[in-house]
């Protein structure tokens, strides 16, 4: 791997540090395809972006959470439009590439620290109740259902966000400290991971809910794209609840 820290005039360019990045990759075993053929190789332009400017992975990280929250912000307080839901979306986008870009930048430099798994995993939490909190208040302030039981739907993804995110932490964490051999557990880069599976886990992927947003200006069908988002991420909470409790139940 190349090393970040280069004098100047010996630096490497930035096509050469994305392609080693591309050598030290998280293994797609599990990962939804926006995630796995999109959103991981911008944030690899993206970090060896960063690290020619000479950004920490704690800068990358706050980047990442301004752009989101901007993001964010703007679902709650400004009527919507098509041009709005343009804004919302590119820049959740951006965000969530800027957020693969700071761990893949820690590689790139050698490793992560505790305070930066810990920063990127607050933003993290943060974000992925924010963004339902901010669609509840943006229904409720522009969108006038007319059925006002609708405004359960992004309450229920709000809720089924934060089980997601606290039991994937909660069941690594566990794994680590019963786990004897702990290496055993870590998924290898290098073994193929399927195709239909990264398909079929695209309703859960958070880049397809940033894409939802370009129909922000379109109440019919942000609606029913959001809400079917919320019933397939509910789904899929339900049988990865069953699978990692009975992973830990396992002698």
């Amino acid at each position: 791997m190349l090393n970040a820290t280069t004098p100047h005039h010996a630096s490497p360019s930035i096509r050469q540090l994305i392609r080693s990045l591309s050598t030290a990759q998280k293994s797609n075993l599990g990962a939804p395809g926006y995630s796995r053929w999109i959103n991981r190789p911008a944030g690899r332009v993206l970090a060896a972006i960063a690290c020619r400017l000479g950004m920490t992975p704690n800068q990358v990280t706050t980047c990442s959470a301004i752009v989101s929250f901007a993001g964010i912000a703007l679902i709650a307080a400004v009527p919507t439009s098509p041009v709005l839901g343009v804004i919302v979306a590119l820049l959740l986008m951006l965000a969530y590439a800027l957020d693969s870009a700071d761990g893949q930048l820690a590689r790139l430099r050698g490793g992560g620290s505790p305070n930066g798994e810990w920063l990127d995993h607050v933003v993290d939490c943060t974000k992925s109740s924010a963004i339902h909190l901010a669609v509840l208040i943006c229904w409720f302030r522009f969108f006038h259902l007319e059925h006002p039981s609708l405004m359960l739907v992004p309450i229920v993804f709000c809720l089924q966000s934060a089980v997601w995110f606290f039991t994937i932490i909660l069941t690594e964490h566990l794994r680590t400290i019963h786990t004897a051999a702990d290496s055993k557990s870590q998924a290898n880069p290098r073994e193929h991971a399927p195709y239909l599976r990264s398909i079929i886990m695209l309703p859960a992927d958070y880049g397809v809910l940033c894409i939802s947003f370009f129909l922000l200006g379109t109440v019919t069908g942000f609606v029913t794209l959001y809400s079917t988002l919320m019933v397939c991420n509910v789904a899929f909470l339900i049988v990865a609840l069953r699978k990692w409790y009975k992973s830990l139940s396992a002698p």
